[in-house]
């Protein structure tokens, strides 16, 4: 008779699966939880402690862990090994059944305590995973309930399963337990405060497989931190519109990045990781107004995010022009119907309240990645100091927190001109700084006159505020620091310019 060996944390679908299996002349042995719900489901079942001849102790922490269990994992079935284990009074194993411990559902709790952590790292249970898999070629290994119904089904066609589907069982068996033990260790290295760990394990889920990547030759997926931020395009509700592809994520997490930076309400218009128009007010309907004013050609086939929910007037507006995207915490019932008439507009939802708790953000190049935080620098922060002879008035700081804001989020080289409550010009991803000056005060044109503007770098010369002078620029926000900078102080006060420096540099490459 073959045996099984069923030991499940997430009893889905297992009395089934167990019932199949005895049906089909498999001895079912099992501990625990397991055993007292296949019990009670009328399967029979062998405690595993009949087996090892020893009971469970240390509050449950060992109880597999024994050589009548590992050596009937892993024994070949070839005579030298049938030999050894029957001399040892061993039987083989046939199909283990296993998940595991509850560790990632424990941690996300946000009152888990270090002790429950800790008691939800699985011992047993991945060690009889990782030597089932091992011994792929004469053990099935089963660790997702999706896999029961393939399993029977070729025990049933063949009397065995397969050994394609044994080894693909295996790899996946290896990438669950990896993934359990990656989770694991950023626990351990958060716990003990490590920064820089001489490895870094991360574990990401397949949240979807993408149509193509960046462009149709390219082959794509979207993978999630399964314990990431609520406020995340990862974890959006997508309530309508087609999925969502590999362009509209980057687009859109970008969207969400900007808009997460205002506490009052704002409408940020993205266009290929950048914002082509932001708008604050006294409502979503306010902010987006000046946001679509601020460029009304780009944002056309643009992503829009608001930080406050999108009421039936708003809704009204975003409907006269192709989006591929609104995101907002919520949308009024008549504003999703008005929007959600246009069959291929994507609508998500995020919660706004989870807007602050920053992750690492991991880049990849090749061979290798970059790891570094987030940057939620603000001007709160910051040793803001007024270093031209002419303070800023109360108008011209509006502008300039505004600008300031807003600088982060674009591709350096970045400049940004706005007033107190929208964009007017945005130069971004120049190779000089004084080419991101020039199209970005061209953008604004006659509005740029008594407006402010922001740079994300010093400036290595005077040539950009002589730029800002003579298209009516007052008052300019800027890191410092150039050895130049008494140039740039100089024409300033040459031109009557207000000047800020904050010590704080906003590249984003």
């Amino acid at each position: 008779m073959k045996r099984a060996l069923i030991s499940v944390s997430d009893k889905t679908g297992v009395t089934a699966f167990a019932q199949s299996l005895s049906g089909l002349g498999f001895e079912i042995l099992s501990t625990g939880g397991t055993k007292k719900a296949l019990e009670e489901a009328g399967v029979p079942v062998t405690g595993v402690e009949e087996v090892t001849g020893f009971p469970e102790i240390l509050e449950g922490r060992v109880k597999t862990l024994h050589p009548n269990i590992h050596g009937g994992l892993l024994a070949k079935r070839i005579p030298e090994h049938e030999q050894q284990i029957a001399a040892q009074g061993i039987k083989p194993i046939d199909l283990v059944c296993v998940n595991l411990y509850p560790f990632r559902q424990t941690i996300a709790k946000a009152d888990a305590t270090e002790e429950e952590a800790i008691e939800n790292i699985d011992i047993g249970g991945p060690s009889m995973l990782r030597a089932a898999a091992k011994n792929f070629e004469y053990v099935t290994v089963v660790t997702d309930a999706g896999d029961y119904g393939k399993v029977i089904d070729e025990i049933k066609t063949h009397g065995d399963v397969t050994k394609d589907t044994k080894k693909a069982l295996a790899a996946k068996v290896f990438r669950h337990t990896a993934a359990y033990d990656a989770m694991i260790a950023d626990y351990m290295t958060t716990l003990v405060g490590e920064e820089a760990p001489e490895k870094a394990t991360f574990t990401y889920e397949l949240k979807q497989t993408l149509r193509y990547g960046e462009n149709p030759h390219q082959k794509a997926s979207f993978y999630i931190n399964p314990l990431g931020s609520p406020f995340s395009i990862a974890h959006a509700r997508q309530l309508h519109g087609k999925a969502l592809s590999y362009n509209n994520i980057r687009d859109a997490d970008a969207a969400l990045q900007i808009a997460k930076d205002f506490k009052e309400p704002a409408a940020v218009a993205v266009k290929h990781m950048n914002p082509c128009g932001i708008g604050v007010g006294n409502s979503a309907l306010e902010a987006y107004k000046k946001a679509y004013e601020a460029d009304p050609k780009s944002i056309f086939g643009g992503i829009v995010a608001f930080n406050r929910p999108v009421d039936p007037e708003t809704a009204g507006l975003l409907h006269e022009i192709f989006l591929e995207i609104v995101i907002a915490p919520s949308f009024a019932d008549e504003a999703f119907d008005i929007l959600a008439s246009k069959k291929n507009i994507r609508l998500l939802t995020v919660p706004f309240s989870d807007a602050h708790k920053p992750e690492k953000i991991i880049t990849s190049v090749e061979g290798g990645l970059l790891i570094q935080d987030q940057d939620t620098y603000t001007l709160d922060e910051a040793q803001v100091k007024t270093v031209t002879k002419r303070k800023p008035t109360e108008q011209e700081w509006q502008a300039l927190k505004l600008a300031w804001k807003v600088v982060k989020h674009v591709k350096s080289n970045a400049i940004v001109v706005t007033d107190a409550e929208k964009t007017l010009g945005i130069g971004a991803g120049q190779m000089n700084r004084v080419g991101s000056a020039e199209i970005a005060l061209a953008q604004a044109g006659e509005k740029a006159k008594g407006a402010a503007m922001a740079s994300d770098a010093f400036f290595p010369m005077d040539d950009t505020v002589e730029a800002a002078a003579k298209a009516g620029i007052t008052a300019i926000i800027q890191p410092g620091g150039s050895i130049r900078d008494e140039d740039s102080i100089k024409k300033a006060d040459e031109y009557g310019i207000t000047m800020v420096f904050t010590g704080i540099r906003h590249f984003k490459h």
